[in-house]
């Protein structure tokens, strides 16, 4: 692979690995693959941590203008293992592990992927309920390789606080009250955000600076904060949080401002325009119902607990409903 090419695929590899829309394009996704062991892992986690900067665009024209016939052919090696790892773990119906699995691939064993059965080998590698050290030990030892359980989180948490787990999901056609549950376990497992103003999208420098100048009481004073923790992550606040989920498209992964029948409704908003409500001492256990005191709201996910987009220095967070301060309860509107 020619210099120039080689160099700015260097730069461009791991800002793509993260986008969903732009993974679906396999060709891209292959870039990604050949060049991020020639990366240095700093510069990965940058990269996804949002930290460094780069113009994608003039280097994907650059990449396309220089390459070669052989480039094409270990492009479409790439894709096609890419593919295959994909389909696997559809198969093993673990579909939450395939952009992991994927990481791995990227990370540090693409010059095993000639070996046979290598996608068998790494995807059998991933088990329910797997902590990373787990993965990480399964894989040094089926590849003989010397993988860094913390270089792996660091990255990898960056992608997973991307991407919407919706494995769980109940009737993701629909906007539902079990599938508002599953969506709030899994922004908080991912660790999610907080930013006043935003709904559920990927914190990007752009709509940091836009809500640094719409809100700044209520971003520009924590803007040091929200960029050294949040950017290149999914963040709300606690009425953006739900909003979030009702206008989220699945098929998409993509959060689209009042749609699916819901409009833009504050916290109090919420509460006041509820048909079913009551004090929080008469709530019902049904999860998938919020709670709510003035100005704030959070989502009931059962036996006791909820999870809120509490605040700026907190993120999205599950707590004990009763060690918090909720006076109501409600179902939500224009969730079924």
């Amino acid at each position: 692979m020619g210099i120039s090419v080689g160099a700015a695929l260097k730069k461009i590899a791991v800002a793509l690995v993260s986008d969903k829309k732009t993974l679906k394009n396999m060709a891209m996704a292959a870039l990604v693959i050949i060049v991020a062991l020639l990366m240095p892992m700093a510069a990965i986690i940058a990269v996804f941590s949002g930290t460094l900067e780069l113009d994608v665009a003039a280097l994907q024209e650059q990449i396309a203008e220089n390459m070669s016939d052989s480039d094409r052919q270990l492009l479409q090696e790439v894709e096609d293992n890419m593919k295959a790892i994909q389909t696997d773990r559809r198969e093993a119906d673990i579909a939450r592990s395939v952009r992991q699995a994927q990481v791995l691939y990227i990370l540090a064993l693409y010059d095993h992927s000639s070996q046979p059965g290598f996608v068998s080998r790494l995807v059998n590698c991933f088990q329910p309920e797997q902590t990373d050290d787990q993965l990480i030990a399964a894989v040094n030892s089926a590849f003989g390789t010397n993988i860094v359980t913390e270089d792996f989180t660091k990255l990898v948490g960056n992608v997973r606080s991307q991407y919407v787990d919706t494995s769980d999901f109940v009737y993701p056609t629909t906007k539902n009250n079990l599938d508002l549950v599953q969506w709030a376990i899994a922004a908080e497992a991912a660790g999610w955000g907080y930013v006043w103003g935003t709904f559920g999208q990927v914190l990007t420098r752009d709509a940091l600076a836009a809500k640094v100048a719409q809100y700044p009481n209520n971003v520009g004073i924590y803007e040091e904060y929200i960029r050294s923790h949040y950017l290149g992550k999914r963040t709300a606040d606690c009425a953006g949080f739900i909003k979030g989920y009702c206008w989220y498209n699945p098929e998409t992964d993509s959060v689209s401002y009042a749609t699916n029948g819901m409009p833009d409704l504050g916290a109090n908003q919420m509460y006041q325009t509820a048909t079913v409500k009551g004090p929080i001492s008469t709530m019902p256990e049904i999860p998938g119902l919020a709670v709510w005191h003035q100005g704030h709201i959070g989502v009931y996910i059962g036996n006791g607990y909820a999870i809120e987009a509490m605040g700026t220095r907190y993120g999205v967070v599950k707590t004990r409903v009763a060690a918090r301060s909720w006076t109501h309860w409600l179902k939500i509107p224009y969730i079924n």
